[in-house]
């Protein structure tokens, strides 16, 4: 079953979280301070060792990057998404940005946000940036995503964040960068492909 369903694992990297899929406030996932420039975040362990190795290969390159939010616990995200309902006027609005408590990727203590060194602005301009390109297209190196796609906001249910990294660990992180589908999809075309496996596993069976 953790085979088939990589998704439902919470403590697995391909937890999928989102609107449909929430956890409980209850959930707290093991962390550690990341060992990184910028603001003081924690993220769980695997996710930390490969921040570190990736802003550590970032600044070989001469790109400097930044560390933002790590790990939030729930009443962290609530108070944040209550204060965006408050700035936008309205829930719709916040929703679009924000994720309620529950359904944040940052409660698993698997995403980052990033920006460029001496910048804690979280913005779509980051993608035009040296620091965003290099982000963009180096992080599945080292296990991340950018998770929130542009073209993608239907199915991710968030706008484009170019600044929003989520690890997945390396071999997946090389399919999803790959096929530039948003997780969503890529979890649901690789469950199939593990049934399918199972499946034919099943029927090929040699029973005595």
């Amino acid at each position: 079953m953790d085979a088939a369903l990589p998704d439902k694992d919470i403590d697995g990297t391909l937890f999928l979280i989102n609107r449909q899929n929430a956890v409980s406030e209850l959930y707290v996932p093991p962390v550690r301070e990341v060992v990184a420039n910028g603001m003081n975040q924690s993220m769980r362990d695997d996710a930390a060792t490969a921040l570190e190795e990736m802003f550590e290969a970032a600044k070989e390159d001469g790109v400097r990057l930044s560390v933002v939010s790590g790990y939030r616990s729930y009443s962290k995200q609530a108070t944040i998404y209550q204060r965006k309902v408050a700035t936008t006027g309205s829930e719709e609005k916040a929703d679009e940005l924000v994720a309620r408590a529950g359904t944040s990727e940052h409660q698993l203590g698997l995403a980052m946000d990033v920006s460029k060194n001496g910048s804690s602005s979280l913005t779509e301009r980051f993608a035009e940036t040296e620091e965003g390109q290099w982000v963009y297209q180096n992080a599945h190196r080292f296990g991340f995503i950018v998770r929130y796609l542009e073209g993608y906001e239907e199915i991710t249910g968030y706008s484009y964040e170019p600044w929003h990294v989520r690890y997945v660990g390396r071999e997946h992180a090389a399919a999803i960068y790959a096929s530039q589908e948003p997780m969503e999809t890529y979890m649901t075309d690789y469950k199939l492909q593990v049934y399918d496996f199972l499946i034919h596993q099943d029927t090929n069976e040699v029973l005595p």
